[in-house]
């Protein structure tokens, strides 16, 4: 596609995706409005971050914002990989970068390896623990999982943060072409209760609290326990839990809960295990936090027929669903299905001509 062609939107919504789809889909993209209205108008100091963590992962790209903030161009140059270091601010978690960097260090010339330090789990973005055993889990359905690692090196909580992670991701051609309709039924729940700078106890209460709910449901429920203690343990205490149904398909399905002030371990065990239920009772074959990345990897799948199913589209998706039409010119045909929705695209074929030929 054209750089020439330059996509124009307005506001701070979906800012990420749409810095992610204009890298990939090579075309200018502006974003005016952000925040113009807004007591404290312009860019926050997380997204200036990520257009930053943006220009590490590339060479060429060109980003100009304005002296007010309110807007941004984003000129893409060639997505490289290689090795990222970065410090990010606390006020969102580590997984917000993460996600990014998923979606595009696949499709660079050298395998990404990036070292990201700050807060490791909230309740706006996906947990680190999260990202590992699920998002990265859901890329074997495109033939991406061969070599994609990442590590907890520190844990980090809020307010404060403290954590580190290295997150490592060779690169590949293209992805293979998505045909997952069977969402299949729970055989197994997966999960891991942290404890950073508290008692040892509180993951422990976490666990049996999360049991409690799940076990009149399943049998097979495994949540391990991970206590952190001087240097690993980040400059906050804090403590949560991030659980993974695992269907008989292979789909995954997650929640996760971490402490505010004054939260109870018992209560975030349980109030946990009520999101799984909710988020299995949407059923589908990827969870609600995880649509976007189907949706990207099947649009950029070979010029095939990629088929899937979800429970039901967020918000969030719908508007993903959008952005796909305007970045890459990709239409769904989205069919109900009972309680599920059936989706289907063509393929852009893309091909990740960065990767060197052996």
């Amino acid at each position: 596609m054209s750089k020439r062609t330059v996509q124009q939107f307005t506001g701070h919504a979906f800012l990420k995706q749409r810095l992610v789809m204009a890298l990939l889909s090579q075309q200018t993209v502006r974003i005016d409005g952000i925040r113009a209205q807004d007591e404290n108008p312009g860019l926050r100091d997380y997204e200036v971050s990520l257009l930053r963590l943006l220009e590490q992962a590339t060479n060429g790209t060109r980003i100009v914002i304005s002296p007010t903030g309110t807007s941004v161009v984003l000129r893409p140059g060639m997505i490289t990989g290689g090795r990222i270091d970065m410090d990010c601010p606390v006020s969102r978690s580590i997984g917000y970068y993460l996600e990014a960097l998923v979606a595009i260090a696949p499709f660079g010339k050298d395998q990404m390896t990036a070292t990201l330090r700050g807060v490791t789990t909230n309740n706006v973005d996906l947990s680190v623990d999260l990202i590992r055993t699920a998002t990265l889990v859901n890329l074997r359905n495109f033939g991406l999982s061969e070599g994609v690692e990442l590590r907890i090196t520190k844990r980090g909580a809020e307010p404060r943060g403290g954590g580190e992670v290295r997150f490592i991701c060779p690169v590949v051609r293209a992805v293979t072409p998505l045909n997952f309709v069977d969402a299949g039924r729970v055989r197994r729940i997966r999960g891991i209760a942290y404890a950073t700078r508290v008692s040892p106890q509180s993951a422990n209460r976490m666990v049996e609290a999360a049991r409690g709910e799940l076990n009149r449901y399943i049998p097979d429920i495994y949540i391990y326990t991970d206590v952190y203690k001087g240097a690993e343990s980040g400059l906050s205490p804090g403590f949560g839990i991030s659980l993974v149904a695992e269907t008989t398909t292979g789909a995954l399905l997650t929640a996760e809960l971490c402490a505010q002030a004054g939260d109870a371990p018992e209560d975030v065990g349980r109030d946990a295990a009520q999101r799984l239920l909710h988020e299995i009772a949407r059923g589908g074959c990827f969870d609600s936090a995880h649509q976007w990345q189907a949706l990207l990897l099947m649009t950029l799948g070979p010029e095939h027929a990629a088929k899937t199913r979800f429970g039901k589209l967020t918000p969030f998706s719908i508007q993903y669903l959008r952005d796909l039409r305007v970045f890459f010119n990709t239409t769904f045909k989205i069919k109900p299905d009972n309680q599920s929705v059936l989706l289907t695209c063509l393929g852009t074929g893309f091909t990740n001509v960065g990767k060197k030929t052996t």
